[in-house]
């Protein structure tokens, strides 16, 4: 391993890359957990793939995560997977680290860096002081069935995206400034309107540089300027997302860990995993809000109960978290004044949880204000609709209140999210 990276939870790796000669267009397909509610998009992008080599080969559509034959599935995963590799499908670019722009839907170019994260050094539980941490909570339950697609895998393909948060932008954009001297590794069109990706791999010097720019994010001077806290465990890497893709990967290392001598852990490939890790502050970079509509309860009621939730909230806007609403009977706002957490999707969140819990009622989760007007209107209904979480508020967020409340942000529409070109070996 590069010394200069040891601290960092992050290292260059050996990735592996379809041949030259390879479709890309075929190879490459968007991350498994969109469209699981639209098979049609993954039957046309198993007609586009056709016979070529390609990562759809490679991977589980988690809208066949609960398939009664979803064991067959992964099944013949594996043995693409070992067929891939016996066949030279790939070829390894050693001690790696890539640079990536991605053409988004919107025609933004999102810059970004592949490499590999020491599992060691993320944990996904609330309130963690780890290097690498979750942003969201970290249901448990949709652990074990991933568990079941990598466990016996011998090459992971990622879709985990993780963000730093770098407002003078000295670790990503002085890469993107020097593209031209780099080696190029692909350029190409992604299929079902992802955009365009190219790559470049990072020299020796560069990544040198990163290490050292990352070395600064983290330090303490660093976390008191950008935070105002001091002596708080350094956080430099936010899992922006598949988060519970990493938290796979983790299960899978720590279960390896029980059957394997401690002196030999550094050295299992599974201890690592690769990523795309990006800067929080780039303008291509897009949080956008996720609302709340609640179905089967009383509106009246509801904001009845948040009031007397949240002793000094009341009707109308105000100082503090100020919520707007819409029902069937109109639409207005409940401020909580000096909330107990950083965000409004906290405060809204905390009080519907323990509310359905106690009266009973359904919480759906949505992208859009028209939409949530539209279904907040109908009988039985209620919205909430939720200011966007400013960028500058998320690593604050999970230092201060441990992790944020789930479904708080979306980074870019589906067809904008990772796809999968570059492998690497876990066995």
């Amino acid at each position: 391993m590069n010394q200069k990276f040891k601290d960092l939870g992050m290292k260059p790796a050996d990735i592996l890359l379809p041949r030259p000669g390879t479709d890309m267009t075929r190879w490459a397909v968007v991350a498994c957990d969109q469209f699981t509610s639209q098979p049609e998009y993954w039957e046309e992008v198993d007609r586009i793939a056709g016979d070529a080599p390609s990562t759809l080969r490679l991977i589980l559509p988690e809208s066949r995560l609960n398939d009664p034959n979803v064991e067959e599935h992964i099944a013949d995963i594996n043995r693409s997977m070992a067929d891939y590799l016996a066949r030279d499908i790939f070829q390894s670019c050693p001690e790696s680290i890539i640079y990536i722009e991605r053409t988004q839907s919107d025609g933004t170019v999102r810059p970004g860096l592949v490499a590999a994260v020491d599992l060691e050094k993320y944990d996904y539980t609330p309130g963690s002081g780890s290097l690498i941490r979750a942003t969201e909570g970290t249901v448990l339950e949709r652990i074990p069935p991933r568990v079941r697609v990598r466990k016996d895998a011998p090459v992971e393909l990622p879709h985990v995206m993780l963000l730093i948060d770098d407002p003078g932008k000295i670790c990503v954009e002085p890469i993107t400034a020097a593209r031209e001297e780099m080696e190029p590794l692909y350029d190409f069109d992604l299929m079902m309107k992802g955009g365009h990706l190219k790559g470049w791999k990072l020299s020796a010097k560069q990544a040198d540089e990163l290490a050292a720019a990352l070395s600064r994010l983290c330090s303490a001077e660093a976390m008191e300027h950008k935070y105002g806290l001091g002596g708080v465990a350094p956080l430099l890497f936010a899992v922006g997302d598949g988060n519970h893709s990493l938290a796979t990967a983790k299960t899978c290392y720590e279960n390896l860990k029980k059957v394997t001598p401690e002196d030999q852990w550094a050295d299992l490939p599974a201890r690592y995993a690769l990523v795309e890790i990006e800067n929080l502050h780039d303008p291509a970079l897009k949080f956008e809000a996720i609302h709340r509509v609640v179905f089967g309860v009383d509106p009246e009621k509801l904001i009845a109960a948040f009031l007397a939730f949240y002793p000094g909230a009341h009707e109308g806007r105000g100082e503090g978290h100020t919520i707007a609403y819409t029902w069937a009977g109109g639409e207005g706002c409940l401020t909580v004044p000096d909330p107990s957490v950083q965000l409004p999707v906290g405060t809204l969140q905390n009080f519907l949880d323990a509310y359905l819990k106690e009266n009973g009622g359904e919480v759906d989760y949505i992208h859009g204000e028209s939409v949530t007007d539209e279904l907040g209107k109908k009988p039985g209904n209620i919205g909430f609709k939720l200011p966007a979480m400013g960028k500058d508020q998320l690593f604050k967020t999970v230092i201060a209140d441990g992790v944020l409340p789930r479904k708080t942000f979306s980074m870019g529409h589906a067809e904008d999210k990772r796809y999968y070109v570059e492998g690497r070996k876990i066995r």
